[in-house]
C-alpha cells in the first residue's frame, strides 16, 4: 500500500493544484508541501524496509485486464526503494527552485512537476510491463510541455528533437511489450520467463538507450539539457534518465540472458564510447549547462558498463553511482541556473572571478566540483571504483577506458571550477552580484549532505540495492518464470 501511496501523493497533489483557483504563493507552498511529504514517507519507509529480504517489500498486486493478462503491480525491492528516493529528494528541490524563481502560470507549471513526479516513482516501483509502459509514457507528457512552455528561446526546436527521439524509441518498446507479454500469457514480471527473441530484446534496448542517452541516440540531448527550465533539466538529468538503469537492470538482463550474452560486447562498446564521448565533448563545452550535459552522457555510459558487465560489483555499483550522479547533476543544474540569475548567462567567456566577495558560492561549486572529479574518499569514487572493479573481471580493456575517462572528468571539472570562480571577472558578473540567499541553500544544501553522508558510508546504498551478496544471481532468478516475489 506504501508504494501506491508514494506514487498517489504526488499525482493527486497535482489535480489539487490544476482544481482550485489559488495565488501563486497557495500553488508553490501546496506542490512543496506535497513533494516534501512524499521525501517523509520514503524515509519513513526505511523504519520497515527489509534490505535483506528477497521478497518485494510494501507491494501491491490487483487484476486489472485479467483476460489480458494484465495486473496493477507495483513494489520495492533495494535498489528500487534507492532509485524511488532519488526521484523525491530531486523532485522536492526542484519544485522548490520553482516557488522560488516564481515561475508564471503556476498552476499548470506545478501540476506537471508533480504529476512527473509521480510518474517517475511508478517507473521505478512498475512489477508490470504494460504498467511500467503507462508511467514510462506518462512521465514523457509533463516534459514535452514543460520544456515547450517554459523553456528557452529555442524550446520549440527542444521539444520537437526529443519527442522524435523518444517517441520512436517508445513505440519500439511497446511493440516489444506486446510481443513479448502475448508470448508469455502474462505482462507481470514476476511470472514472465526468458525469451531469446533478439529483437524483443533489441526494441527495450533502443528505447533504454534512447533514455539514457547512449551514443549514437543522443542527438536530443544538448537542446533539451540546455533549453529546458534548470529544475528540469536537473530531473532529466538527475532523475529521467535513470529509467534506462531500471529498465536494464528488471527487465532487459533477467528476462533475455541469451540475447544479453549475444550483444554484451556491442553494448559494452557502445557503453565505454559514450563514456569517452561525452566526457570530451563535456570538455569542449563553451557553457556551465553544456558542461554538466555532456558529462552527465558520459556518466549515464559508465553506469551502463556496470550494469552490462554482468557483475556483483559492476551491478552494486551502478546503482551506487546512479544515486551519486542523479545528485551531483541535479546540484550542479540548479547551481548553474543561481549563477545565471545573477549574470544573465552561463557562457564561460563572459563568467570568471565569482569567488571574490561570494564566499558560499565559490565553497559549493567547488564541493559538486570535486564530487564530479570522484576524488577519492566521496561517493562517486566508490561508485566509479566498483564499477571499474566490476568490469574489470570481463575485460581489463573497458576497465582502462573507464580509467582514462575519470581523466576526462577532471579536465572538465576543473575548467568548470576555473571558468565560474577563477581568472578575471567576466564582462557579464556585475560587481555587485550577491552570494547564495538562504532560498537557495535550502535546495543545494541538502543535496550536498546527502553526498557527504554517502561519502562516508556508500554501503548504505552497495550493501543494500539486492537482498543477496550475488547480485547477478539473484536479477538472474527473476526470469524464472513462477517466481514468487512475495
Amino acid at each position: 500500500m506504501l508504494t501506491t501511496l508514494l506514487i498517489v501523493v504526488p499525482l493527486a497533489a497535482a489535480l489539487v493544484v490544476w482544481v482550485l483557483p489559488l495565488s501563486r504563493e497557495s500553488t508553490g507552498g501546496l506542490a512543496l508541501m506535497a513533494v516534501l511529504a512524499e521525501v517523509g514517507l520514503w524515509v519513513g519507509a526505511a523504519r520497515n524496509f527489509d534490505f535483506a529480504s528477497d521478497t518485494q517489500q510494501f507491494s501491491t498486486e490487483r487484476e486489472w485486464f485479467s483476460e489480458l493478462g494484465i495486473s496493477y503491480a507495483v513494489g520495492m525491492y533495494g535498489f528500487q526503494y534507492w532509485l524511488v528516493g532519488l526521484t523525491v529528494v530531486v523532485g522536492a528541490a526542484a519544485v522548490g527552485y520553482g516557488l522560488w524563481a516564481g515561475r508564471e502560470r503556476p498552476r499548470a507549471y506545478y501540476g506537471l512537476m508533480l504529476f512527473l513526479v509521480g510518474s517517475l516513482v511508478g517507473v521505478f516501483t512498475a512489477q508490470d510491463l504494460i504498467v511500467f509502459y503507462v508511467f514510462f509514457e506518462a512521465m514523457l507528457i509533463p516534459i514535452y510541455v514543460l520544456i515547450g512552455v517554459w523553456g528557452g528561446p529555442a524550446r520549440i526546436k527542444a521539444t520537437v528533437t526529443f519527442v522524435l527521439y523518444t517517441m520512436a524509441g517508445s513505440l519500439l518498446m511497446l511493440a516489444s511489450i506486446i510481443a513479448f507479454g502475448i508470448t508469455q500469457g502474462t505482462f507481470l514480471l514476476a511470472e514472465i520467463g526468458t525469451s531469446d527473441n533478439a529483437w524483443i530484446f533489441l526494441g527495450f534496448l533502443v528505447a533504454f538507450a534512447v533514455k539514457a542517452p547512449l551514443l549514437p541516440f543522443h542527438g536530443w540531448l544538448r537542446t533539451a539539457y540546455t533549453e529546458a527550465p534548470p529544475e528540469l533539466a536537473a530531473t532529466l538529468s538527475g532523475v529521467v534518465s535513470k529509467a534506462a538503469v531500471f529498465g536494464l537492470v528488471w527487465i532487459v538482463l533477467p528476462h533475455f540472458p541469451e540475447p544479453v550474452e549475444d550483444f554484451r560486447e556491442v553494448v559494452l562498446v557502445l557503453a565505454a564510447a559514450t563514456l569517452v564521448y561525452g566526457s570530451v565533448l563535456a570538455f569542449r563545452q563553451p557553457d556551465v549547462r553544456g558542461v554538466i550535459a555532456y558529462s552527465s552522457m558520459g556518466q549515464m555510459g559508465l553506469i551502463v558498463l556496470g550494469i552490462f558487465a554482468v557483475t556483483d560489483l559492476g551491478l552494486d555499483g551502478a546503482v551506487l553511482h546512479s544515486v551519486s550522479h542523479g545528485l551531483v547533476s541535479a546540484a550542479l543544474f540548479l547551481l548553474a541556473a543561481m549563477i545565471e540569475s545573477r549574470t544573465g548567462t552561463g557562457r564561460f567567456a563572459e563568467l570568471g572571478g565569482m569567488a571574490k566577495g561570494r564566499p558560499i558560492l565559490a565553497t559549493l561549486v567547488m564541493t559538486l566540483g570535486m564530487f564530479t572529479l570522484a576524488v577519492p574518499g566521496s561517493v562517486n569514487f566508490a561508485g566509479e571504483f566498483a564499477i571499474l572493479a566490476g568490469v574489470f573481471s570481463h575485460g581489463w580493456g573497458y576497465a582502462a577506458v573507464g580509467a582514462a575517462a575519470i581523466v576526462l572528468a577532471a579536465l572538465y571539472a576543473l575548467r568548470l571550477i576555473s571558468a565560474i570562480l577563477h581568472e578575471r571577472r567576466g564582462s557579464a558578473v556585475p560587481e555587485d552580484a550577491g552570494d547564495l540567499v538562504n532560498g537557495e541553500l535550502a535546495l543545494v544544501v541538502p543535496i550536498v549532505l546527502i553526498l557527504a553522508a554517502l561519502s562516508a558510508w556508500p554501503a548504505a546504498i552497495s550493501e543494500r540495492s539486492f537482498p543477496a551478496d550475488d547480485p547477478a544471481a539473484f536479477i538472474s532468478t527473476q526470469g524464472e518464470a513462477g517466481f514468487e516475489p512475495g
